[in-house]
């Protein structure tokens, strides 16, 4: 123990556990194991690290410090080495010491008064019940009602125990050895002892009825007093004086309201509501029953074929199976307390079908019943032989039920189907629309719908999807037709809108490839011609279903937007060369209004073509106060288009709405109807003007939006050359204009850069730099630092964490071979002694052998 270790010895370090070794300081340094970093250039103001250094000194450092930190956490993670002084006022130096010892004495005090009396009552306070002490009673002194000697069992004396019980050297020698030695007379006998004790429970049984009796007296005059005074404590009066005051009140309308309510009956509870999926099941179900039906009578099979019909009973049948094929009871009930009984609705047509269907049942009969004598071939022949005549006459009339049966067929095939099967192309679903009425068209759509729900197979969502875009094709067709029906549209949209709240993706997705195909329309008409013209009714019928469909005050909706993108496409890029532009122009302004009716979102495209408007209808054009835009021009062939100076037409005009048709195809005109259709644009166009002083009145720059349609109103009105009631109209614009508050822009001072002064500064130009950050700003360079800084704290985090990981995985490694070795230390020592005992235990067996 007293030997040195070489240097280059390796050693547990000072402190450190078993398992852990260590690096003790050496005298010396082998130059062979020097580490020396050598740099390849000199740069300036780097500043270098770890230029040299010895082979393990850091590793020993960082092993010594875990060692005291983390090592020592580890092995004080279940301890709590923490002692507190709970006492009261212990780190209270305000209090003195005597003061801290009175408060610790009561709170001791208190402490064990809580904890014995917690479920105790209250000392102080004597409970009573019907004045009697629960202490008394708890005490079980209960006085004895019976006079018989039978109840007094448990109540003798001590005397008369040791009597009887105590053998004769018990107390009652005592007792009379005393009295001899007072009064120094001669002892009692034993029978005179007995007789003296049973004269003594007698009297003492005497006193105790008397004492019951008085209780029972004093509890009855204590009762009678009770009720004398009950009615004072109670305040009320006796039934007797109530009777002779008032009548009671009468109860008012709320009191008998209440009393009303709590006798009513109580609503019964209500089958919950069903899903829509069981919704959709029930409706699936109805109709496959429907069409059934007329399937049914469609190939006139009879509605009774499947109930079993009676057979043919013959004289001996004793009736032994008797079934009741029909229920014949009858509701009976009681009107103005007389009974009531149903009658059968018609007794005549009743006795008919039985009869009918018993000749049916007959003549479905077994053959080998209808070769007996009592069989129905007997029967009829009889028949036959008796009225042979009037059957020759009953054959010669047409039969009613032949003639009814071929009416039902003729009807089931008239009629609708209940049950379709989703189409799988647009040809399809115009075949099954084409040649109905809107009605039936409607219904047929309805019925696809409930058909193939979504919930009832797997493939019916994409079959519906396909059926939103089918339709959408449909009213296209409808409005491109001569004349176009919108009344159906009008009707179809009720479906689309249901498909829609179905499948919004979908739908959207059919509508985009609507305006997308008809905008590339437009386009291609723009490359190739230089203008567009305005489309067909279809795109305009496709705009407005737009807008009924979806939302359109959002900020941003996948379909609105492109719909508002395309009208104004429209109102800027066609021109106006026809009256029916005009009225399809008008239509897109009423669009554009209606989108923007709650967003109130400014549309300049909508201003400009109704100035454009104006201006073609204006007699006058100063062009004072507005700019007229592209597609309109100041001259020009259309330039005076809704121009009307016939004095006549004007007189003659009545105003009316714009039929939708016109936008379709207008048909040839005569003069006075051509200048009727110019002033209903020009109403229009005012109403519209109208609208957009209502919507954009709120707008700060309101007054400079309205000013060109302020200017040209003005020439209208100046003109004189319209009907009374446009200039009623024009007049009442103006009017709703200047009520329009003026907001008023605040001043401010123009934002101008000031001018700097010359100054003889040196002009500063960054040095590039080469490498990584050639080209980088300062504040990007700066980022860089920052984020390789990061990285590379991060990295030396990660490391430090994973050799902090490795260090305690060999401590616990190393405390469970160091209770490994503990364990198989302590068994080899155990199997030592038991391999001994077993030695001595055959050694003494050997010997008591041999003995």
């Amino acid at each position: 123990m007293g030997k040195t270790r070489s240097a280059g010895a390796r050693g547990k370090a000072p402190g450190a556990p078993a398992g852990v070794r260590g690096c003790r300081a050496r005298p010396s340094a082998n130059p062979f194991e020097v580490k020396v970093n050598r740099q390849k250039f000199q740069v300036l103001g780097r500043k270098t690290r770890h230029d040299v250094g010895l082979p393990g000194v850091s590793r020993a450092r960082a092993l010594q410090k875990r060692t005291q930190t983390l090592l020592k956490e580890y092995k004080e993670r279940d301890k709590s080495n923490i002692f507190r002084d709970k006492r009261f006022g212990e780190y209270n130096s305000n209090i003195s010491p005597e003061e801290k010892m009175m408060k610790r004495f009561a709170l001791e005090q208190q402490r064990q008064h809580e904890k014995k009396s917690i479920y105790n009552l209250n000392e102080d306070e004597e409970l009573t019940h019907y004045g009697q002490s629960l202490a008394d009673i708890e005490k079980h002194n209960d006085i004895v009602d019976s006079d018989s000697d039978a109840e007094d069992r448990g109540v003798l004396s001590a005397e008369l125990t040791a009597a009887h019980f105590g053998g004769g050297g018990g107390p009652l020698h005592k007792k009379t050895s005393q009295q001899h030695g007072e009064e120094g007379q001669q002892p009692k006998s034993r029978k005179e002892l007995i007789e003296e004790l049973i004269a003594k429970s007698r009297q003492e049984k005497r006193e105790r009825q008397a004492q019951r009796e008085d209780a029972l007296e004093l509890t009855e005059k204590l009762d009678q007093d009770w009720k004398e005074i009950q009615t004072i404590l109670a305040r009320k009066t006796p039934k007797s004086e109530s009777r002779g005051g008032k009548e009671k009140p009468k109860p008012d309308a709320y009191d008998m309201m209440v009393r009303e309510l709590g006798f009513e009956m109580k609503a019964p509870p209500s089958n919950r509501m069903k899903t829509e999926e069981e919704l959709a099941q029930e409706e699936r179900e109805r109709l496959k029953c429907l069409e059934a039906e007329r399937l049914r009578r469609m190939l006139g099979k009879e509605e009774g074929e499947h109930i079993k019909r009676p057979k043919h009973m013959s004289a001996d049948d004793l009736s032994d199976g008797f079934v009741l094929d029909k229920d014949d009871r009858r509701l009976l009930s009681y009107k103005d307390g007389k009974m009531n009984v149903e009658e059968e609705p018609s007794g005549e047509a009743s006795s008919s079908e039985s009869e009918g269907e018993e000749g049916k049942g007959s003549s479905e009969g077994d053959p080998e019943e209808s070769d007996g004598p009592d069989g129905p071939s007997g029967l009829e022949s009889d028949v036959q032989s008796k009225d042979g005549s009037e059957r020759t006459q009953e054959e010669q009339r047409p039969n009613p039920g032949e003639r009814s049966i071929a009416d039902d067929r003729e009807a089931a095939r008239a009629e609708l189907p209940y049950m379709f099967a989703a189409p799988e192309s647009y040809e399809e679903l115009k075949s099954l629309l084409s040649g109905r009425s809107m009605e039936e068209q409607l219904l047929v759509v309805e019925r696809i719908q409930k058909c193939n729900h979504p919930s009832l197979a797997v493939g019916n969502k994409a079959k519906l999807e396909k059926l939103f875009g089918f339709l959408l094709e449909y009213v296209g067709d409808l409005a491109t037709s001569d004349p176009p029906d919108l009344g159906g549209i009008n009707k179809l949209v009720v479906q689309l809108y249901n498909l829609c709240q179905m499948f919004p993706e979908a739908a959207s997705s059919a509508v985009k490839f609507v305006l997308r195909d008809a905008m590339h329309d437009m386009e291609g008409m723009v490359e190739t011609t230089g203008r567009a013209a305005f489309p067909g009714l279809d795109v305009l019928v496709y705009l407005k279903i737009a807008g009924m469909l979806f939302p359109t005050s959002d900020f941003r909706h996948p379909v609105v937007t492109p719909a508002l993108l395309c009208l104004s496409q429209l109102l800027t890029k066609c021109p106006i060369q026809s009256l029916q532009d005009v009225v399809k122009g008008l239509f897109v302004c009423c669009l554009f209004l209606d989108y923007v009716s709650l967003s109130q979102r400014f549309i300049p495209e909508l201003v400009n073509f109704l100035v454009g408007i104006l201006y073609i209808a204006a007699p006058n054009k100063q062009s004072q106060g507005y700019t007229l835009v592209h597609p309109f021009r100041a001259l020009g062939k259309n330039s005076e288009l809704l121009l009307v100076s016939d004095k006549e037409a004007t007189t003659t005009w009545h105003r009316r709405s714009l039929p939708l048709q016109w936008a379709g195809r207008l048909k040839a005109q005569t003069e006075t109807e051509a200048n009727h259709t110019r002033l209903s644009c020009l109403a229009v166009c005012l109403a519209l003007v109208q609208r957009c002083v209502t919507v954009y009145g709120a707008l700060p720059s309101f007054h400079d939006i309205v000013q060109p349609l302020r200017a040209l109103l003005m020439e209208h009105l100046a003109a004189r050359s319209c009907p009374p009631e446009l200039q009623e109209l024009s007049r009442s614009i103006l009017t709703e204009m200047e009520k329009q508050p003026k907001h008023y822009r605040p001043l401010v001072c123009e934002k101008s850069k000031p001018v700097p002064l010359k100054l003889f500064t040196p002009r500063l130009v960054k040095v590039l730099e080469f490498g990584k950050k050639q080209g980088c700003t300062k504040e990007e360079q700066e980022r860089k630092r920052l984020i390789h800084k990061h990285k590379r704290e991060f990295k030396g985090a990660v490391r430090e964490i994973r050799k902090d990981n490795q260090f305690l995985a060999r401590m616990q490694l190393s405390e469970i071979m160091e209770r490994d070795a503990e364990r198989k230390r302590k068994v080899k020592q155990l199997f030592n002694s038991l391999a001994t005992q077993e030695g001595e235990w055959k050694a003494l067996k050997r010997k008591k052998f041999k003995k």
